[in-house]
């Protein structure tokens, strides 16, 4: 599966769905004769359970098969964000901001950056670059500036804002949905870690950039398209702004309320839906399920890897290697997790390491948490170090190269390794002095 997604020969649902459906005939039916672990992989009757919608201890902390909190509350947010695109509300957030700070290049270059890492904390780091990196686009076209340098440094903004919540990346959604952590939990712990490291991201793409960036063109900007001109339904607009604040003070609170990220993403799509019917078709039309699937395929590969105990013996093995040092443990942890995400997408990897890292715990005795804030900030950076790391990534640079600006590796990689590596270091550090 791992080899497959890497070479991309198919589309990478399609892949999972595969390898599952494989993991279920080949290693449970015909090696294992065993119906028991098919359905604890599948893991259906969870859904049918209070604590997978409301749990009284603070998560459901279900780690074993399909994720089914991951899949549900995903989708709940990609329909609440596809509502929010149909109504113009990205496009007017940008030029807005474009506005404030009159138009100029440097200022819009350093407002953009803190608007991609701040929308990723909440919204998919995919569809904030699909908007941010169209609009820089029509920016750079009108502002007469390379739009390369703009998008990589957003692209880089957005995984690291990305990392600093539970519903960012990924990655920390199955990490939280997996041992029942809340939002809380990431934004005092990969959060704080996530602003200490965005100043310092900051001012290396403002110095790296800048000159890049420098144009003594004076444009005029009277005729340029108002904020007010990207709204396309007033009255929607209201209501998809209404629903977002909803949904962040749902995730804010869901530590105090007790309710699931299942029920707060099936409840934001119900509303989302309900608050547009003549337009349900086109908004669901436009929800991004081939994701969808690639999350049930791989949960399903992952449940195999843990039901015949292969993950044990990762983890075994990482525990021979670092002869038992917690602060070795935790630096292949981090290390290797960016590495392999620059390369691997970071979700499978994640997933495949979630059960490592709990029988990492459970043998060593080193605190599950410091593990996990390791894990996350490994896998949620170290996909920025390439084009092929993270899915905003290639979304960020497919959307340039459209407009004429091809990015080839050389140009991606000159930057973004370099700030790849200061994120590592400042969390490695952090982590040492604050955990250790």
């Amino acid at each position: 599966m791992f080899i497959l997604i890497i070479l991309e020969i198919f589309e990478r649902q399609w892949t999972t769905l595969v390898c599952g459906a494989l993991t279920l005939i080949l290693v449970f039916g015909l090696g294992m004769h065993s119906a028991e672990a098919a359905l604890k992989t599948l893991n259906v009757e969870n859904i049918f359970t209070l604590g997978f919608w409301y749990a009284a201890e603070g998560g459901e902390g279900e780690s074993s098969g399909i994720n089914w909190a991951t899949i549900i509350f995903i989708t709940g947010m990609m329909i609440m964000v596809e509502g929010m695109a149909r109504v113009g509300f990205f496009r007017w957030l940008c030029m807005l901001l474009a506005k404030a700070v009159k138009y100029k290049v440097i200022p819009i270059f350093v407002t953009f950056m803190l608007m991609s890492g701040i929308l990723a904390m909440f919204i998919d780091s995919i569809t904030v670059i699909l908007f941010l990196a169209a609009v820089t686009v029509e920016l750079s076209q009108l502002l007469k500036f390379n739009p390369v340098p703009m998008v990589l440094a957003e692209v880089f903004c957005a995984n690291l804002g990305g990392s600093a919540t539970m519903c960012g990346d990924p990655p920390n959604i199955i990490i939280g949905t997996s041992f029942g952590y809340s939002f809380a939990d990431f934004v005092c712990n990969t959060g704080v870690i996530a602003g200490i490291s965005l100043i310092f991201i900051l001012v290396f793409f403002f110095f790296s950039y800048r000159k890049e960036l420098s144009t003594s063109e004076t444009v005029d900007t009277s005729a340029f398209p108002t904020p007010e001109s990207a709204i396309t339904d007033k009255k929607g607009f209201v209501v998809s702004s209404v629903i977002f604040a909803i949904a962040v003070l749902m995730l804010v609170t869901h530590a105090q309320t007790h309710l699931s990220v299942a029920t707060i993403g099936l409840f934001i799509s119900i509303i989302t839906l309900l608050t547009a019917p003549r337009h349900i078709r086109e908004i669901m039309s436009k929800v991004d399920y081939k994701t969808v699937l690639f999350f049930l395929g791989l949960f399903v590969v992952v449940g195999g890897l843990e039901q015949t105990e292969i993950l044990k013996l990762i983890a075994g093995f990482i525990q021979s290697i670092s002869g038992g040092n917690t602060y070795i443990m935790i630096a292949i942890i981090i290390w290797v997790s960016a590495m392999a995400s620059a390369f691997v997408d970071n979700i499978p990897f994640a997933a495949t390491m979630i059960p490592v890292i709990q029988t990492l715990s459970g043998s060593t005795g080193v605190d599950l948490k410091t593990m996990t804030w390791a894990l996350s900030m490994g896998t949620d950076i170290g996909g920025s170090a390439t084009p092929i790391g993270a899915s905003a990534n290639v979304v960020g640079t497919s959307v340039v190269a459209k407009a004429g600006h091809p990015v080839s590796w050389g140009t991606y990689c000159k930057k973004a390794v370099p700030a790849t590596i200061i994120v590592m270091v400042i969390s490695t550090v952090y982590i040492f002095i604050k955990y250790l």
